[in-house]
């Protein structure tokens, strides 16, 4: 079967195998499904010099990941397939003063060695272990819907202001992830479960390697971009990203140093980590259909006062009477946020509007769905839309950012 062997940095080689743990399945029929694969390379580098790469990879043939670490020093290159699983739980154990680890493959065992300490795992075929989707084909096929660039810190954050909204359990499977729309440099993220709807738009960098300008749009499971928030890393960094027809692919490009140590634009090498999923199927639902537009009340408020005023309502709720109240007025100025549970309690929170227009009125929602919205909200004040009682209300923050969330009813 081959043999390896590399020294590695143990807390990056940890942090590396706890991502692809993440994907891999723990129990497959397949058992190679279950591993992680290690390619360790020396690259030809100046001078008679190398460069030593370990890519790791894992799969669980809905999603896909690739890592490159470069804290590596190889001296024998060679690939291992091990059970993922265990790598993860032989590193995380292995005193953590032990700056680096030893891997090497003899045959069908693989050893891993600390300064004290000595593990020896099964290893399995390099044949057994499925392909893993490559971005350079398919970004080059002639299928490919869109390609293009963004920023690594842009991307997260059209991550983090729609991903909340996913439906967690619906049979509508077409709403089980988040809708990606890139037109032209305008990009969108879509959420939503029936019951609210989150929205980010930004501008897309171009690139001469783009392609497909026009309108494309695809469904990114929620899985898949939690992988994402994990892999990103380097805010300054750019991200690459493919959409065919039934898979997204996210390359990751780390920032380069310029002239005194300052980060630039993203180097033009191998991208640090690749990652593939399948699209969800289906159609999303007309979201701008469900946007309202005749809200007559405008209020401005404090973004971190509100997000503790809904925290402080909502100890006092419980499954019975999951809901707060909302009692705005335009002539004080003031919002009053007021809970009540059943033999457990009740609360009163008020709090100052920066501004209100329109007439008062008292409406309720589900507290968590505004916290989560909230904690995704980084302006220090935002704007609330309201039309009455029994419609949804549209928050808003800046230019980027809108959340629409539907009322509940509270016993009065």
């Amino acid at each position: 079967m081959g043999t390896m062997k590399v020294i590695a940095d143990r807390s990056a080689l940890l942090e590396a195998v706890n991502i692809i743990a993440a994907v891999v399945p723990q129990r497959t029929p397949s058992p190679a499904l279950s591993c992680v694969k290690l390619s360790a390379a020396r690259a030809a580098g100046g001078g008679g010099g190398g460069v030593s790469e370990l890519t790791l990879s894992g799969t669980d043939a809905e999603h896909s990941i690739s890592m490159s670490l470069t804290q590596v020093d190889v001296t024998d290159p060679g690939v291992a397939i091990v059970s993922a699983h265990k790598l993860q739980q032989i590193l995380a154990n292995i005193d953590q003063s032990d700056p680096t680890v030893t891997i090497e493959l003899d045959g069908e065992l693989c050893s891993i060695r600390g300064a004290n300490s000595r593990f020896k795992l099964h290893a399995y075929p390099s044949s057994d272990f499925p392909p893993m989707p490559e971005f350079d084909a398919a970004s080059k096929a002639p299928g490919v819907r869109a390609v293009f660039t963004h920023t690594a810190g842009g991307l997260m954050r059209l991550i983090a202001r729609t991903v909340f909204a996913v439906a967690r359990e619906t049979s509508r499977y077409a709403i089980n992830g988040v809708l990606l729309k890139r037109d032209g440099k305008r990009l969108e993220m879509v959420a939503t479960d029936g019951r609210r709807l989150a929205l980010c738009r930004a501008q897309a960098r171009t690139s001469p390697t783009d392609a497909g300008s026009g309108a494309s749009s695809c469904i990114i499971p929620t899985k898949a971009l939690q992988l994402l928030l994990r892999l990103a890393g380097d805010p300054e960094g750019a991200v690459r990203v493919a959409i065919t027809d039934n898979r997204v692919f996210f390359a990751i490009m780390d920032a380069a140093e310029g002239e005194g140590g300052k980060k630039g634009a993203a180097t033009t090498a191998a991208p640090r980590a690749v990652l593939s999923s399948a699209l969800v199927e289906g159609t999303f639902p007309p979201f701008e259909d469900v946007i309202p537009k005749d809200q007559d009340k405008k209020v401005t408020a404090s973004t971190d006062e509100l997000a503790r005023a809904v925290r402080q309502a909502s100890v006092l709720t419980n499954e019975e009477s999951r809901g707060v109240r909302f009692a705005f007025s335009a002539k004080s100025k003031r919002l009053k946020i007021s809970s009540r549970a059943p033999e457990v309690g009740e609360s009163e929170i008020e709090m100052p509007l920066t501004d209100m227009v329109g007439d008062d009125l008292e409406i309720s929602f589900n507290p968590q769905f505004l916290t989560e919205a909230l904690k995704a909200v980084d302006e220090g004040e935002l704007k609330i839309e309201l039309k009455a009682s029994n419609k949804p209300a549209t928050i808003r923050a800046g230019d980027d950012f809108l959340y629409v969330v539907m009322p509940v009813n509270l016993p009065q």
